[in-house]
């Protein structure tokens, strides 16, 4: 579903260059959910904003769901986001003024497009809202926000979803309940996750994990335990 080939990015000219990926190639398949790990200034984040259309390579190519992205201009790059792709951010991003059902459908409306009323209400129900839909955010909890979001990212059927801390913002509790609706989408739903964390507890919940040092991936295999995510981290960092 999304396929990397020896991804780097360079910031900066001359001695004051700093290499934030320096090769890096990846396959990320279909139903399947990964977590990209790594220290502060590993370039976790700049791999998923590079994925995700976000921002561009210094050298390599991005393939989604079959169409090489990293020549893609503006236009057809933000036709893409709206069309293959699904994001969670820690910090919800929900408009304010709209319902949490409002702010589910937005990436719809904004393409002009309208829900299917019964994979809304599926997703509404499923995400534990079916009695808040009409609540704006202000009157949510955190935990109830980022909900709100899993559901927007899922409610265009993207390609894959891109989550970047999303249990980041939460406590223990709100953090448990939007892996397991993640967990859920990949296992029943079928969707592709891709999530940046820092969390041991988060990783463990997924199929696999990605370390990165230094630009590079210097671990890539099944997601074991939390107690030995941490040891890995500790061996590979």
């Amino acid at each position: 579903m999304v396929e990397a080939r020896d991804i780097r990015r360079r910031y900066g000219e001359g001695d004051a260059a700093v290499d934030a990926l320096d090769g890096v190639s990846l396959d990320f398949p279909d139903g399947r959910f990964a977590a990209v790990m790594g220290p502060s200034g590993s370039g976790k984040s700049t791999l998923m904003h590079i994925l995700a259309g976000l921002d561009r390579p210094t050298g390599g190519t991005v393939t989604i769901d079959g169409a090489e992205i990293t020549e893609l201009d503006d236009r057809h790059l933000t036709e893409l986001r709206r069309d293959k792709l699904g994001f969670i951010f820690q910090f919800f991003n929900l408009v304010p003024v709209l319902s949490a059902e409002e702010n589910v459908v937005l990436p719809l409306s904004i393409a002009g497009r309208k829900p299917d009323p019964q994979w809304l209400d599926q997703l509404i129900t499923t995400v534990g809202l079916a009695e808040r839909r009409r609540h704006r955010p202000s009157e949510l909890s955190g935990g109830q926000q980022q909900r709100v979001a899993v559901a927007r990212a899922l409610i265009s059927k993207p390609a894959v979803v891109f989550a970047d801390e999303p249990t980041g913002n939460l406590d223990s509790r709100a953090s448990e309940e939007v892996l397991g609706l993640l967990r859920h989408a990949v296992d029943d739903f079928g969707q592709t996750v891709v999530m940046v964390t820092h969390d041991a507890q988060a990783a463990a919940v997924a199929d696999r994990i990605v370390v990165l040092a230094d630009g590079r991936v210097v671990h890539d295999g099944e997601a074991p335990s939390a107690e030995r995510v941490l040891d890995l981290m500790k061996e590979v960092v």
